[in-house]
């Protein structure tokens, strides 16, 4: 118990008068303080010692109330003078003083404490006296680390820090992560996560929902999600770290949030997964170098390489040769005159999947549309992209009909054949709705495998002839 020295006066009120209850509540809540504190009168006389000051210097209330200053049991001889005359200095400064002291304990041991000491005025605005509220200096430090932690961290920190709440919303949002998340700091606060993110959203909130639960998890998790920004959605890799944050007032862990700590790995992981991708399909093209070569038929080579082609990069192929004077080995760059026409010679099965099938050899030219990508193709001698525009299926459906392709076909890569400086051909490789569009390292790949066609194609030729 806090023990106070008191005048008579007050030491004549009943138990039951206002005052007594006053200086009971007063010293109730000295000891539910968390700092130590002890206070003086005007002649340095401790009136004050709570229970957090008994803790640190194992003096009892009992014990100190009534001493003169900290001389003779809790400072060292040679310390009292300084320390008396620095505290009682705060009776005539304003605000609040700090210093540092070394303090004796009941068992003997020195402890370095961290004191704030303010002069107590009376009635007549004169000092009467001064608190000293003290606490161990390590103690201080740790929390001042900890302060200092929480501001560099909302300030200054190279990733991205949100404290979310437990309905899944952010409370407070960094510098970082307001600018991944393209909002400003508190234009973020209290909105759903789902009005930032449009993509990997269930993700992240089942993540934290889990934290929130179950604490954090052993290690980072790697997010993809979409996010909106001003110009436009942008496809990002986040690795994210989750903490759970519980109140340190409660007597049982109350949660009070999710610490969301992330940093954008987008480019990494591209490159990471480009490195994987160009892995997977050199040795693709090197597999299928050794099964065309098994062949007999240099046309059973051909529908082997393209096969293996497909393998994680498309979902349907075709292979088209452009219509010439094969019975007299005339080329088909050589003296055309008319427009190009192209004979299907190859396609994947347009149902459930299997392996690419020889068409019959006829010279019956498609009914291609004038601008189809396949003629396209073999007029610049170059590979061409095509995406059906927008995301009506109905639109999706005709434009693959009009175009001649298996029907869900939303994607298509066309690759010219060529062999001993002659264009033979294309292969067209076609990707569904749940595939992304064709990219530029599509189209080398694309060639690659062309090439390859192209040599086994020219072979049927010249052993036709």
């Amino acid at each position: 118990m806090s023990a106070s020295r008191r005048s008579g006066a007050t030491d004549e009120l009943g138990p039951d008068e206002p005052e007594r209850d006053g200086a009971d509540l007063l010293a109730a809540l000295l000891d539910g303080m968390d700092a130590a504190l002890c206070a003086f009168d005007a002649d340095g006389i401790v009136t004050h010692w709570n229970r957090e000051a008994e803790r640190i210097l194992g003096w009892s209330a009992a014990e100190a109330v009534g001493r003169r200053g900290f001389s003779g049991w809790a400072v060292r001889s040679a310390d009292a003078d300084e320390v008396e005359a620095r505290l009682m200095a705060a009776m005539r400064a304003p605000g609040r003083q700090v210093h540092e002291f070394a303090l004796l304990t009941k068992d003997g041991g020195r402890i370095l404490v961290r004191t704030q000491s303010a002069a107590v005025r009376g009635p007549d605005g004169k000092p009467a006296g001064l608190y000293c509220a003290f606490s161990e200096v390590h103690t201080q430090i740790d929390l001042e680390r900890s302060i200092a932690l929480s501001e560099a961290l909302f300030e200054d920190a190279s990733w991205g820090v949100v404290l979310v709440d437990a309905d899944l919303r952010p409370a407070v949002v960094n510098v970082h992560a307001a600018r991944a998340l393209g909002a400003g700091r508190t234009a973020l606060l209290g909105r759903p996560l789902g009005d930032l993110i449009s993509q990997g959203v269930e993700e992240l909130e089942s993540a934290l929902a889990h934290v929130l639960a179950e604490g954090a998890p052993p290690a980072p998790a790697e997010l993809w999600v979409t996010v909106r920004l001003p110009e436009g959605d942008a496809r990002r890799c986040w690795r994210s770290g989750f903490v759970r944050l519980a109140s340190p007032l409660a007597e049982e862990p109350v949660p009070l949030g999710v610490g969301w700590l992330f940093q954008d790995v987008t480019e990494a992981k591209q490159t990471e997964q480009e490195a994987a991708q160009l892995r997977f399909r050199a040795n693709q093209l090197h597999r299928a170098t050794r099964a065309a070569a098994e062949c007999e038929d240099p046309a059973e080579a051909a529908t082997t390489h393209l096969d293996f082609a497909l393998a994680g990069f498309a979902d349907h192929a075709l292979i088209d040769l452009v219509v010439g004077d094969e019975q007299t080995g005339r080329g088909a760059d050589e003296d055309r005159t008319g427009p190009v026409r192209l004979a299907r010679a190859a396609a994947t099965p347009s149902g459930a999947p299997g392996p690419s099938l020889l068409v019959s050899r006829t010279t019956l030219p498609l009914r291609y549309p004038e601008g189809h990508p396949a003629l396209q193709c073999v007029e610049r001698t170059g590979s061409v992209r095509a995406s059906a525009n927008g995301r009506d299926a109905a639109r999706a459906r005709e434009w693959a009909e009009t175009r001649q392709w298996p029907e869900g076909t939303v994607h298509a890569l066309c690759a010219v054949l060529r062999s001993r400086a002659r264009t033979l051909g294309v292969v067209t490789f076609l990707r569904g709705p749940s595939r992304t569009q064709f990219e530029r390292t599509d189209a080398t790949y694309a060639e690659s495998v062309a090439a390859r066609i192209a040599g086994t194609l020219d072979l049927v030729r010249v052993l036709d002839r």
